[in-house]
């Protein structure tokens, strides 16, 4: 039995069965088991995640029974995307190693997993195709394997030609894009130490202080491990570059986990003034030391708190505060293909009254002049831009400076809405 591909239904299988997250599923697997080629199993675990629903579309085709269960499926999942888009992998093997597979987790559908592929292989040209359904949602769903609910909510906010372009960018993968620590080097000083080391630097156009890089085991270069740069989103780079911190300002961090927008901060403040960063889960509170460290931050550190509840000492006090809700993620489906795929009875308007009351908290710790960012990694208005109307039809004394909502297929980065609000001097 392929080890590899043994991997990759591990993981597939954790992912639906836990509702775990795919990159954290994928980095445990691959560290336990150490597969032959972690490569592979990473491209087939994500072609299989990104295409999901588009596969069952097919299977369906091919079953004389409607109900399966998980574990035969996800090996029909993955032998027809092998078939379909893996062009290095020849047919009979991936037939063949899906049924093998079958015989260790679930033999007595071992010969189910082996007629269904080897239908396929006979069929493929001839099964109906989503672009050939009527409605507008069931062919979107089917073919760029999302939920249709994500899919009715984009169209009913953004229309059926940019809900299609953002379901595309949905299964592109994403640039890896760094944020420079101008505290230790400069943009172009990184870009040339890169470039003898066989590694593309592009700039990035809204941001001099990020860059996209290609290139192998670049996280374990030694000017990643010396803090000359950090895996960051050219979107959370160009919301604090709005926000704009300044050297000797307290800045409040709500919801700073994992501390991108933390530790971006910090930098642009030159390392000068006070960061108090909170989290709700000690783990995670624990990440910032390190990471500040590595880059050479000395004015952040974190707490556990909950965003939602006021701190008396802090109302009033901050010059700047940063408020990244949780959300819904639609803006992140290209890095976690699992939330397409998430079923919900809501639209985004419960995640809203949360999302509300912690806006509020937030604003309590501003002070007169103070900025307010506001930010999500979504696209859904229900959650960014009616949050922020709502929130200043109520407090009059905020003022709207700059907002963006940031779309995959348009800016490159991620789906991710931000608004900097200013509260007034008197």
């Amino acid at each position: 039995m392929d080890g590899d591909r043994y991997t990759a239904y591990q993981a597939l299988l954790k992912i639906e069965k836990d509702q775990a997250y795919s990159n954290i599923v994928l980095n445990h697997l691959i560290d336990e088991r150490k597969p032959k080629a972690p490569a592979f199993v990473r491209e087939l675990t994500y072609g299989v995640l990104e295409n999901q629903y588009y596969l069952d579309y097919l299977i369906r085709q091919l079953l004389t029974k409607k109900k399966i269960k998980k574990e035969p499926l996800i090996l029909l999942r993955m032998g027809i995307y092998q078939i379909r888009s893996m062009d290095t992998v020849p047919d009979h093997a991936a037939v063949d190693e899906m049924v093998r597979i079958a015989k260790k987790v679930c033999h007595s559908q071992s010969g189910l997993v082996n007629a269904v592929l080897r239908n396929y292989l006979r069929k493929k040209e001839q099964l109906k195709q989503p672009s050939q359904e009527e409605d507008p949602v069931v062919r979107l769903s089917a073919m760029y394997s999302c939920e249709p609910w994500i899919v009715r909510l984009w169209m009913e906010q953004l229309g059926e030609e940019q809900t299609e372009a953002l379901l595309k960018a949905g299964n592109v993968a994403p640039p890896l894009t760094v944020r420079v620590n101008t505290l230790r080097t400069s943009l172009e000083e990184l870009k040339q130490s890169l470039s003898g080391k066989n590694i593309q630097a592009a700039d990035v156009p809204e941001t001099d202080r990020a860059l996209i890089l290609k290139g192998r085991d670049i996280l374990s270069l030694p000017e990643y491990r010396e803090g000359w740069f950090s895996v960051q989103d050219a979107a959370s780079v160009i919301a604090v570059d709005a926000l704009d911190p300044k050297a000797g300002d307290l800045v409040v961090d709500v919801c700073a986990a994992p501390f991108g927008k933390t530790l971006a901060a910090a930098e642009r403040m030159g390392n000068e003034g006070q960061i108090r960063a909170f989290d709700l889960y000690p783990n995670k509170v624990r990440k910032l030391e390190k990471a500040a460290g590595r880059l050479g931050i000395t004015i952040a550190s974190a707490e556990v708190h909950d965003a939602s509840e006021p701190i008396p000492e802090l109302a009033g006090q901050a010059d700047c505060v940063i408020c990244d809700v949780p959300c819904s993620g639609l803006g992140v489906i290209r890095r976690k293909p699992e939330i397409k795929y998430k079923i919900v009875a809501d639209d985004g308007r419960e995640l809203a009254v949360l999302q509300r009351r912690i806006l509020e908290t937030a604003a309590s710790y501003v002070k007169a002049g103070g900025s307010l960012l506001y930010s999500t990694c979504t696209v859904n208005r229900i959650e960014n831009q009616d949050v922020v109307r709502d929130f200043l039809e109520s407090h009059e004394e905020f003022g709207e400076v700059c907002s963006r909502q940031l779309l995959p297929d348009v800016d490159g980065t991620d789906g991710f809405y931000f608004c900097k609000m200013k509260k007034s001097e008197a």
